[in-house]
């Protein structure tokens, strides 16, 4: 498959409705279908880039604007800085997919996570939808619905979407 510009997606849902759970079930699917995906999370709360008493945290600790680990394979780059998801999208051209984890109330196309006992419907924009992805009973007018643990069908439903289907960074 060749790569272009990456078509972003969002995974959304209210929180512990399985977002993550989602993307790590897809994601062996998608790179067995000779995709490269990327995913950017946001986290609403300040969060540690790296454990306490690393080489790398230490010096955070001690004040460095930034610091970058490397193995020759990968690669961990750590800044201070103001950031949005465009700026991190554009940190991966390679890919032929960027997952979103989150963003339920911004513009990005997205596959809603509702779940049974966690969440009753959708809470995103429905002219952002994509489609639903349900263990309940739910339906929105021209919105496709894909089963909740139906990894294989969410992970073709997210194939077609990046061959084509759905908007690029």
């Amino acid at each position: 498959m060749t790569v272009g510009k990456p078509v972003v997606l969002a995974i959304s849902g209210v929180k512990n409705s399985g977002k993550t759970t989602l993307i790590e079930s897809v994601l062996p699917l998608l790179s067995a279908a000779g995709l490269s995906v990327a995913v950017i999370k946001h986290d609403g709360h300040s969060f540690d880039p790296d454990p306490p008493g690393t080489d790398t945290g230490r010096f955070m600790a001690a004040g460095a604007s930034g610091t970058a680990i490397f193995d020759g394979e990968k690669f961990k780059l750590v800044k201070r800085q103001p950031v949005t998801e465009d700026t991190l999208i554009a940190q991966f051209p390679e890919a032929h997919l960027i997952l979103l984890e989150g963003f339920k109330h911004t513009q990005w196309p997205k596959l809603e996570v509702v779940r049974k006992g966690n969440s009753e419907g959708p809470v995103s924009d429905p002219a952002t939808l994509l489609a639903l992805v349900t263990d309940l009973p739910l339906s929105l007018e021209g919105i496709p619905v894909l089963p909740l643990g139906n990894w294989p069908q969410i992970a073709q439903f997210l194939i077609a979407q990046a061959q084509g289907g759905a908007p690029h960074a």
